[in-house]
Parts: C-alpha cells; structure tokens; sequence
C-alpha cells in the first residue's frame, strides 16, 4: 500500500485507464463527492464514527487523484486529508457498495534547506524570486513578523534561513517548517528559532507568537489526543485523530481558545454542531460535537480569547458528550494539546538551557551563509528531489 499513488499511475499505463487530478471545491461534500461518483451513500453510513469525522476533514483546495475506466466509472481515489494521511477508496465486490475505504499516509520526503541573501527589494519578494516558493515565503512573514518590521530594513541588509521542505511528486508539498533564521539590519543580528512546542522564540527565548491559545473549556478528561498515524488495533489501517477530545459533561460551556472571526456556524458531517473561527497568522480552530450555539454567535463576528461560543454536546457521530478541538495552521492539522494554554511570553530557565544548547549551533550556521562571498546561496533541489524520488520509486 505504500506506491498506492504510483500503482495508480502505473495501472493507466497498463490497462488503459484513465488518471487525473482535481481540487476540491469549497462547499464539497464527502456524500457529494460519492453522489458525483455514483457510489452508494451505504459507504459513507457504514463507517465506523471516527472515518466518517475523517472524511468530514477533506479542506476546500485539496489536490486529489482519480483513477477511471473508459466508461467514466471509478476504480480508485486518494484524497488528501491534511499533509499526513489520505483517503484511499477503491473497488471491492465484498462490499455492499462495491468500494472499499482506508485511510494511508501521503508518501513524501523531507530535505533540509538554506538560503541567504542581500535584500535589494522586500524580503518576501525576494525569497519567491531565488527559489519560486511562495509558501516559504509567507511562512517567513508570519515568523519574523513580530521580530522586525520591513520598514526597519534598507538594501544590503542581509537575510538568511534554515527550513526543512516537503517534496512529493517533484514538487514542493505542504507547508515549509522554518527551523532558524536571521535578519542582518544595519549589522545588527535579529535571530528567530523554532522550539518543540511550536513557536518561535528569539535568541533571549522571548516568544515571537503574537497569537496564543488556551483551553477553550473546564473538561474532565482528554479522552483521546491528536494522532497522524495510529494504527487501528481491528482494521489495520492507520486511522488518524486530526484533534483533541475533552470529555465533559453536556452543556459545559465552550470558548473561543483565540481572537479571531467566526467563519462557519453550522452543521459538519461527522462532527455534528460545529463552530470555525479563523484566527491570524493562518490558523483556524475548530469546535465539533456542541450541543447548541451561544446566543449572537454567526459566522461574520468577531470573537475574543474566551468569548462563550457553545456547549458541549453529543452531535452527529460522537459516543459521549465531549468537545473535539482541531487546531490547523494553512490547512494543515496540527497537535492542538503543543499550542494551547502557551501564555507564557518567555521560556522557563530549564526549558532556555535545552534551547539555547539546540539554537546556538543554528547560529554559527546562520552567520557562516551570511558571511559568503558570494550572495545569494541557495542550493536548487532539483536534482536531489530526481534522484531521491527515483530511487524511491524503484520496485523493492
């Protein structure tokens, strides 16, 4: 299961069928997509409650590969949910709608990067121009954004990055991870780096998040917490838990873990009542399984940290009453329980040794690319990525 993509291209090779990529649509339906497919809803009704809150986590904008017969009928489909995993269905004659579902993980590997430069334009602009990636680019803006502003930097002042990239299929996939980088203004250093908990912190171990999360109800327990790859003790597949789950009893008031704007109020398959606040930075949270809305509450408001937005309730596919709390940053799920109840602006003197012994050798790295003779320093990936995806590709 694991070449599931490149047997699918390999298959239209082989017998004549037809493969292609689509996005999916804002406003599409797992039970849509199905419907468009002539696929009988028993799939969907038939799953096991946490693969239906699965198929509830495809994202408007999501690249998804079809594989069809002459006729048009579908044979497979792998439709991305998050970075991580993906949906995997396919035909199977044992069951009652002729597909079968699985959940697997999206094949992609990682390289470690570097890039350092002299600014003659935006920093933004620039990153784009040396290395056509956009998404670095942005994720450098929502990083250095509270370190130092654009208005602060003059040509010749000098910028480097250490990231890890994503590459899958030849291309850059998801979101870069920016693990330390340094803004050389007027000779003077403003360094970020990343710590285990998720943010960025500066060279003195202050954090640079402007936005911070907390606890968004008093719960009783965390009845099961984020995973991208266990695997079912019965099934066998990997079954991913895009969230956290906070077991309380009916009726306990839920609040907005962060500022931000109410995008969704409404009904979500497997998730029941939710509730989407969209936050800055690329983040959104996600409160599923509410028994009702607080009054005022409609997509459009403005919500501060600790607004009452809901209580926890029993809807669509839950087996008790409990809040499940997705936390994504650019569409990507991430571990809500590593960035909520961060209220601390500044790292403890245990956690600033640990991070001061990961940071500095970053440091010495960042200044020796500065200190290049010739800038810009970006070493292509392109190569790298053929012969890597070559040799991966290759059958065992």
């Amino acid at each position: 299961m694991r070449y599931v993509l490149g047997l699918l291209l390999c298959a239209a090779c082989a017998w004549g069928l037809n493969a292609s990529e689509k996005v999916w649509q804002n406003g599409q339906t797992f039970l849509g997509f199905l419907e468009a497919n002539n696929i009988s809803h028993s799939l969907y009704y038939n799953l096991a409650a946490e693969d239906k809150e699965l198929a509830t986590e495809v994202m408007a904008g999501a690249k998804y590969h079809l594989l069809t017969d002459d006729a048009g009928t579908l044979v497979q489909a792998l439709i991305p949910i998050g970075e991580e995993n993906q949906i995997h269905l396919y035909q199977d004659s044992k069951s009652p709608s002729g597909y079968g579902f699985s959940t697997l993980p999206v094949r992609y590997f990682e390289k470690r990067q570097s890039i350092a430069f002299e600014l003659s334009s935006v920093p933004y602009n620039e990153i784009i121009h040396i290395t056509g990636d956009s998404r670095l680019a942005s994720e450098f803006a929502v990083a250095f954004r509270s370190s130092i502003g654009a208005a602060n930097l003059y040509p010749q002042d000098k910028l480097a990055l250490i990231y890890n990239r994503k590459y899958r299929l030849g291309k850059p996939y998801g979101a870069p991870e920016i693990i330390a980088g340094v803004i050389e203004a007027r000779g003077k250093p403003h360094y970020l780096f990343s710590y285990k908990d998720g943010g960025y912190y500066n060279e003195k171990g202050e954090s640079l998040m402007q936005f911070l999360f907390t606890v968004p109800l008093r719960y009783t327990r965390v009845s099961s917490s984020f995973s991208n790859a266990r695997k079912h003790p019965i099934l066998g597949y990997r079954r991913p838990h895009l969230g956290v789950d906070y077991a309380a009893p009916r009726g306990t008031p839920v609040s907005a873990a962060g500022t931000g704007t109410v995008s969704f109020v409404g009904y979500k398959g497997g998730y029941g009542k939710t509730i989407i606040i969209t936050h800055g930075d690329g983040y959104k949270t996600l409160y599923g399984h509410l028994n009702g809305y607080a009054r005022g509450i409609r997509a459009g408001k403005r919500v501060t940290q600790g607004t009452k937005i809901g209580y926890v309730g029993n809807t669509g596919l839950s087996t008790g009453p409990h809040l499940h709390l997705g936390l994504y940053k650019n569409g990507r799920a991430i571990n809500p329980q590593k960035s909520v109840q961060r209220k601390k602006k500044k790292l403890g003197a245990s956690e600033f040794a640990e991070f001061a012994a990961q940071t500095d050798p970053y440091k010495a790295e960042l200044q020796a690319a500065l200190s290049h003779e010739n800038l810009p320093v970006y070493e292509k990936p392109q190569e790298y990525i053929a012969a890597r995806e070559s040799t991966e590709n290759r059958a065992p």
